[in-house]
């Protein structure tokens, strides 16, 4: 039988105990740049979801709801991250059907905010 090919490989990568401090625009722009760096990716279009210019009484309050989503597209798939301040964890998904060192990936970021990896998983798409 035939190997089946490899369409791409996703990290899937849980972070706790992470300096909170950190969550917010422009910050999280600054840890897009470096990663892609890191893994050698090309970014593309970074959209953000958050409660940036929503009235107060709209924002969001309770600790797994409030915080900051991104995905910042890159020219082979996208990263995603989610934040939740009160509970100062990062959930990062980095996508790409180029090939990437997804150790590599979870030790920067795991540095870079300050936490502990607390669940790390690879999947590699067929």
């Amino acid at each position: 039988m035939k190997p089946k090919k490899s369409y791409g490989k996703e990290l899937i990568l849980d972070l706790h105990d992470c300096d909170s401090r950190k969550f917010n625009r422009a910050v999280l722009k600054d840890f897009f740049r470096q990663l892609c760096r890191q893994i050698d990716m090309k970014r593309s279009k970074l959209t953000w979801w958050d409660d940036y210019h929503v009235p107060k009484a709209y924002r969001q309050t309770e600790p797994h709801l409030k915080g900051t989503s991104a995905v910042q597209f890159i020219m082979t798939s996208n990263i995603t991250i989610h934040t939740l301040d009160l509970l100062s964890h990062v959930y990062l998904n980095i996508f790409s059907c180029k090939d990437f060192d997804a150790r590599k990936a979870a030790e920067f970021s795991r540095k870079f905010f300050d936490g502990r990896i607390v669940g790390f998983t690879t999947v590699v798409r067929k």
